[in-house]
């Protein structure tokens, strides 16, 4: 594999951007996905043709369509099927070759990394059960395949991204049995209102809700879902709104949302070199459309780097898609904590470890002034497969409900450091050129 000049890591609208823009300005390009195929989380295309399904309004179907052309136009192509590990003492950028189980490494001047962001679920009692998925994860699976999972199925959570989810189920066949809001958006006018000045986002918002009308969804408002267990081999979920009224859902599928946030795993943005840049929504979660941008951008920063030249000026575009998501976040903003004080002993919180509440209270109670890592350690909170990349939030949250003295971050227990993603340690030490060998390299 060549050495080029810049390693883009990630193929939705950030990087497709990044890798289209730099090859248009003469750069040689090394642009990796672990998919085979470009697109992202929210342009996800199907595994087969046939299974092709109209989802999202023009707005989202319109930037997919200007994208594709980008890059066929400048010959850039991916090499799917690869990952990035993390780059050595010496500069050198580790990728991991799926298919292969096998690593490689490269030389790059530069390396974009635009790898999305990190959907966040809270903590419930039953969380952790069979049926029980992520909005996102169960996105994708729609975008993939084309179809729905079988039975009844619930969206619960806060944000936007339940009401698209909703609209895509009912495409696929399966409208699910409502869509459970923690928040109440109707009872803030004056944010809806200040949401007018994003025209986009305004069509978006009356698409998905007048879809979700015309299937007979119920939107539920201001409910929480406190509690799930198995019930008669399927799911029965525990709702409770905001007047304390409880409702509860006999379903097979419940779909959880509560936010993303950038995915930061990995390596920090630096000068020294090969130079490193964060583009998209693992720089800062403003969107698809903020994305696009963000890429460009973030490939101009790196030509001018190259180039030895004055760095180019913040786009302002992207102030505009902040302000937008500042009145998105206000519109949906939930009450009460993120993660409730008062959460059962026995509710799971690290799913790799089976690490629960009453196991970190433990902790807290024996060992007062505990730090994050001392937690992660002694504890093996964000310890697990996923090193905290699903539940440290939730962790540092609940530090803080037990005397913590001022905020604490993720980062606090995850700590900042590559790989970005779980790899096994097989391939670390299989050499490519030599699939059968042991001797790490």
């Amino acid at each position: 594999m060549r050495d080029p000049d810049v390693l883009v890591v990630g193929a939705g609208p950030a990087g497709i951007s990044a890798a289209a823009e730099l090859a248009a300005a003469g750069l040689s390009v090394l642009w990796i996905d672990q998919r085979d195929r470009p697109g992202g989380a929210i342009h996800r295309q199907p595994s087969a043709a046939s299974t092709a399904i109209a989802f999202g309004p023009a707005s989202v179907r319109n930037q997919w369509r200007r994208l594709h052309a980008r890059f066929q136009g400048t010959g850039v192509s991916l090499t799917g099927e690869t990952g990035f590990a993390g780059i050595d003492s010496d500069g050198v950028a580790i990728l991991e070759q799926r298919h292969s189980g096998t690593t490689t490494c490269v030389r790059a001047k530069a390396i974009i990394l635009a790898v999305g962001a990190v959907e966040r679920v809270l903590p419930r009692p039953g969380w952790h059960l069979p049926g029980v998925c992520t909005a996102g994860g169960m996105q994708v699976m729609l975008k993939e395949t084309g179809s729905p999972p079988r039975g009844r199925v619930l969206v619960a959570g806060n944000g936007p991204l339940t009401l698209a989810l909703a609209t895509q189920l009912a495409a696929a066949g399966n409208p699910p049995v409502a869509v459970l809001e923690a928040s109440d958006p109707f009872r803030r006018p004056s944010h809806a209102l200040a949401l007018m000045r994003s025209p986009r986002l305004v069509g978006e918002a009356l698409h998905y809700s007048t879809r979700v009308a015309f299937a007979r969804i119920p939107w539920k408002r201001g409910r929480r879902v406190v509690a799930i267990e198995s019930h008669g081999g399927a799911l029965r979920v525990r709702s409770v709104a905001k007047n304390g009224y409880v409702e509860t859902f006999d379903v097979e599928h419940i779909a959880l949302h509560d936010g993303i946030r950038p995915n930061t795993f990995g390596l920090p943005e630096g000068e020294a070199r090969p130079f490193i840049i964060r583009a998209g929504d693992c720089r800062e979660a403003l969107g698809a459309v903020a994305a696009e941008v963000d890429g460009k951008q973030a490939a101009r920063r790196v030509i001018a780097r190259l180039r030895g030249e004055p760095a180019p000026k913040p786009h302002p575009m992207l102030n505009a898609e902040r302000r937008a998501q500042d009145t998105l976040a206000s519109l949906f903003r939930p009450h009460g904590d993120a993660v409730p004080a008062d959460l059962p002993d026995d509710t799971i919180l690290c799913r790799c470890e089976g690490r629960t509440v009453g196991d970190l209270r433990t902790l807290l109670a024996a060992h007062p002034g505990i730090s994050p890592r001392e937690v992660k350690l002694n504890g093996r909170f964000a310890m697990g497969l996923c090193q905290g990349r699903f539940c440290a939030d939730n962790v540092a949250a609940l530090l803080e409900h037990g005397g913590e003295t001022g905020p604490v971050s993720a980062d606090a227990l995850t700590g900042t450091r590559w790989p970005i993603r779980p790899i096994a340690i097989a391939s670390l030490i299989r050499d490519a050129d030599d699939p059968n060998s042991s001797t790490p390299q």
